[in-house]
């Protein structure tokens, strides 16, 4: 099987403007003859529209905030919790974006599944200690040539924890009767909102719901389906891969 051409997950530590700049160049709509009959949004221009429509205000508070350090010395304990909570903030949205498009799709080598499901989590943000992860040998062993199945994993967990409250998330990785599964389960889901998303077919303009709308896209490119259930107060979202 392949589930299709992953890249590797950038290095850890680089800081969030070098994380910018990366992901901006990614996103960046590569020159292209002009067709007026072509109304179709790309999902690397949707990404780099909801990057400069939702940073925007974030910055320009994270930017007041530093410059408060020196004229508030007693307030610098509070203003620097305010600059650390409005970095990690920024950085949950540029994972968002780099999950939603602009990466190689395809390469001559494959990956493991249970790697790629280790990489997803670790790039996600999610914190290990709030994901239950079920994921059998057979699963796991599954090889992996396209990034898209990656980036459907981090789109997935990246929103789990962007909008999950910090409850706790379950992933079931599985194989069965010639397709993958990848289960997201959380409890305190807004459902109707999800579907919403799910259900859109152009981008929208911002970072909510581009995630989502960008699984959607992924996995119907990859010959898959989306299925979900909301059953004893957990929302359970089901993506389902061909294994070829």
């Amino acid at each position: 099987m392949t589930l299709a051409a992953d890249t590797q997950p950038p290095p850890h530590g680089r800081g969030l403007l070098n994380d910018l700049a990366r992901v901006l160049r990614a996103h960046l709509p590569r020159p292209r003859r002009a067709d007026p009959t072509d109304e179709a949004t790309s999902t690397e221009d949707a990404a780099i529209r909801a990057l400069c429509h939702d940073m925007r205000t974030p910055l320009a508070s994270l930017e007041a905030v530093l410059g408060s350090l020196d004229r508030a010395p007693a307030q610098r304990a509070e203003l620097l919790e305010l600059a650390r909570a409005q970095t990690a903030h920024l950085s949950s949205m540029l994972r968002t974006a780099d999950a939603s498009g602009g990466a190689v799709r395809r390469s001559r080598t494959t990956r493991r599944l249970g790697d790629v499901v280790l990489a997803a989590v670790a790039s996600s943000g999610l914190p290990r200690s709030q994901l239950t992860l079920d994921m059998p040998e057979d699963a796991g062993s599954v090889a992996v040539g396209d990034a898209r199945v990656q980036r459907i994993l981090i789109n997935l967990l990246e929103n789990a924890h962007r909008h999950g409250g910090g409850a706790p998330v379950r992933l079931l990785v599985s194989r069965r009767a010639g397709w993958v599964e990848l289960a997201l389960g959380q409890g305190g889901v807004p459902v109707d909102r999800i579907v919403q998303h799910l259900g859109t077919a152009r981008p929208p303009v911002d970072l909510t719901g581009l995630g989502l709308w960008s699984v959607q896209q992924q996995t119907r490119e990859l010959g898959g389906r989306l299925l979900w259930a909301d059953r004893d107060g957990e929302f359970t979202f089901t993506v389902q891969l061909p294994d070829r």
